[in-house]
């Protein structure tokens, strides 16, 4: 899988905490997050590792969080964020589900296609890491693109939100 002429796709750092907080609010509400606190949940990320986890490939296997960044090659700027979370189940004979979350292209990087790249990344890192299935939650307004990157509808999302 290459990546888009100009851009570059890596585990997020420690150093991209401007980039990818300031593309996160092309999703949703951030609220205020400390650097330290940043760097705090990306050495976390690093840090937790599968049972069981398949041989490393390109440093890409084997985590438990698998949060991306594209990067405009030319400036450094991260034009989007997004991960999988990769859960240990019973069922399936103990297997493996991914979890994609958290997807946002800067606003200023729409409409280059980095969506979909890092969907298929993130699809690819699951499947490698052993995933019998990924699944995503969506808005309603966001189902085609999801279904050009090859994923269907499948149930219902049912949620509760903290009074807190």
């Amino acid at each position: 899988m290459t990546s888009p002429e100009g851009f570059s796709i890596r585990r997020t750092r420690k150093e991209d905490y401007e980039g990818v907080l300031s593309t996160l609010k092309s999703l949703t509400t951030v609220g205020t997050i400390s650097r330290s606190h940043f760097e705090s949940i990306v050495s976390y990320w690093d840090s937790i590792r599968l049972l069981n986890a398949r041989k490393q490939e390109g440093g890409e296997l084997g985590y438990k969080y698998n949060n991306f960044v594209i990067v405009d090659d030319h400036n450094g700027q991260v034009a989007a964020t997004g991960n999988i979370i990769i859960e240990q189940k019973l069922i399936h004979e103990c297997g493996l589900v991914g979890h994609i979350e958290d997807i946002s292209v800067s606003e200023k990087y729409q409409g280059k296609k980095l969506g979909k790249f890092l969907i298929d990344k993130l699809t690819s890192v699951g499947f490698a890491n052993g995933c019998y299935k990924i699944i995503l939650d969506c808005d309603r307004k966001n189902v085609k693109f999801y279904e050009k990157c090859g994923y269907e509808e499948a149930g219902v999302e049912m949620r509760i939100r903290s009074n807190l």
